[in-house]
């Protein structure tokens, strides 16, 4: 067990620190966060982070699949909430383009190819990217969408819209209504 500078024992630590990096990472990119940041925040000594990551690159998996798992949560229980096919593409879709723009650092953990590398995601990555394939896969099919390529389409339009927005490009109701939009026109 590792120790705080005031004696404090975390029964907890990994947590402690997953927490305290998730703070942070409202306010800072992924790639500013830094283990002795991490062990700062948690009120843990400088040390205690590598005893549950081996360096900064397995923190930032950890909070990269915290991530996913919250936008995933976010977008399962928007679609949960649908009562049509066209909705359930709308509501899931906003609730990622949503969580792109107020989660903006923690959205773009997820996608970092350095962090989740493309095709060799972590065990606990894996089915996450799983679930929220399923969910836009199922909202398309329900919607009439049943080409392999509409899946793909969408979500490359659901992520440029979130990524756009989240930079600035345009404003979160003006990528909310050009998905709306374009579901619409998908559905003819």
């Amino acid at each position: 067990m590792s120790s705080s500078k005031d004696g404090y024992h975390h029964g907890d630590l990994a947590r402690a620190l997953e927490d305290a990096a998730m703070q942070l990472l409202e306010r800072m990119p992924a790639a500013d966060i830094s283990l002795r940041e991490v062990a700062r925040a948690a009120n843990v000594s400088h040390n205690a982070p590598y005893h549950h990551f081996a360096d900064r690159l397995g923190l930032l998996k950890a909070i990269a699949e915290r991530s996913m798992a919250d936008l995933l949560a976010q977008v399962r229980a928007a679609a949960s909430e649908s009562k049509t096919p066209r909705e359930l593409l709308i509501d899931g879709g906003s609730a990622y383009i949503r969580f792109a723009v107020e989660h903006p650092h923690a959205f773009d953990a997820v996608y970092d190819p350095t962090v989740c590398v493309p095709g060799s995601p972590t065990a606990t990555m894996a089915p996450l990217i799983e679930g929220l394939e399923s969910v836009l896969a199922e909202a398309a099919v329900a919607a009439g969408l049943e080409r392999p390529g509409d899946v793909v389409a969408l979500w490359g339009l659901i992520h440029g819209l979130g990524t756009l927005a989240a930079a600035g490009h345009f404003t979160l109701d003006d990528a909310l209504a050009a998905h709306a939009s374009t579901v619409d026109r998908l559905l003819g």
